[in-house]
């Protein structure tokens, strides 16, 4: 056995799990910055749009490009409508916006199971057969996961860095009344911030949506994951996120080639855990911004 090789392996896999980790934590941050909310419906979110992607690719026959570029912009329109409709009256007010989102993420599941059932879907892959690296084989699908995630975080950063909008998006994050004062018009940020976190949870479970089955219920690791990623990044910070999300990808790959699936998960709580004794603002300190 060439351990080399496998942990190559193992690296790879670790990259391609953390960057739709990252996907998922982003949103997350994002509506937590912005609104102080915890979104206990993200993984819902993460549900709806691994069935769009299913519906459009293996239902409508459209290319998989396109089902992402409407998957995204339809999760969007219903961020913002269902912050505005919904979630304005528990802006900045943690705990009724809590359980706000948990009646929200009830709802949309037995939705789900109202209108797909229970059984899992199998969605086509993207692309056959595998490409080799040297020694290591990666399923070619896996490559094309990486590369749409990878274009949804580089538009992300250049929107959140270079566009005007972005910019008074993350000054909303940073300091909500110190972006009041200078002018920003704060409410406006909120839909848009909530939408934005929709769309990366939605876009996260379309990407997903080929190498795993889709069902109501396939949302809620992927939340537990989003979730322990922003503590381990720090509540509110996009760069803390990014950083952990990559982290846990790695850890989880690792840890499952030498343990047990469930001796590698309480690693990962025995991680989080020692996170907020010795650190509790997260990786990058950036817990209250």
């Amino acid at each position: 056995m060439d351990w080399s090789i496998l942990l190559a392996q193992a690296t790879v896999n670790g990259m391609v799990v953390g960057l739709l980790y990252l996907l998922m934590a982003v949103g997350f941050t994002l509506v937590f910055g912005v609104m102080r909310i915890v979104n206990f419906a993200h993984g819902e979110f993460y549900m709806l749009g691994a069935f769009a992607a299913y519906f459009l690719t293996a239902q409508a026959d459209l290319p998989f490009l396109l089902s992402l570029a409407v998957t995204f912009t339809g999760a969007v329109v219903l961020g913002v409508f269902l912050e505005w409709f919904i979630l304005k009256p528990f802006r900045h007010d943690e705990l009724n916006g809590m359980i706000a989102t948990i009646g929200m993420a009830m709802i949309l599941q037995n939705l789900a199971l109202m209108f797909f059932g229970p059984d899992p879907h199998s969605m086509p892959t993207i692309v056959r057969g595998v490409t080799r690296l040297g020694s290591i084989v990666i399923p070619t699908s896996r490559l094309y996961v990486v590369g749409f995630a990878l274009v949804v975080l580089v538009l992300l950063y250049v929107f959140l860095k270079h566009s005007r909008a972005g910019r008074a998006l993350r000054a909303v994050v940073e300091d909500f009344e110190i972006a009041s004062i200078q002018g920003i018009r704060s409410r406006i940020y909120y839909p848009l911030g909530f939408g934005l976190g929709v769309g990366l949870a939605a876009v996260a479970g379309a990407l997903m949506a080929p190498l795993f089955s889709v069902s109501p219920f396939v949302g809620s690791a992927p939340l537990l994951k989003a979730f322990i990623v922003v503590i381990l990044g720090g509540l509110g910070s996009i760069p803390g996120a990014a950083v952990a999300g990559m982290t846990l990808g790695l850890v989880e790959s690792y840890s499952s080639l030498f343990l047990s699936t469930s001796t590698a998960d309480m690693l990962i709580f025995v991680l989080v855990i020692m996170m907020l004794v010795f650190r509790p603002r997260g990786i990058l300190g950036q817990g209250e911004a």
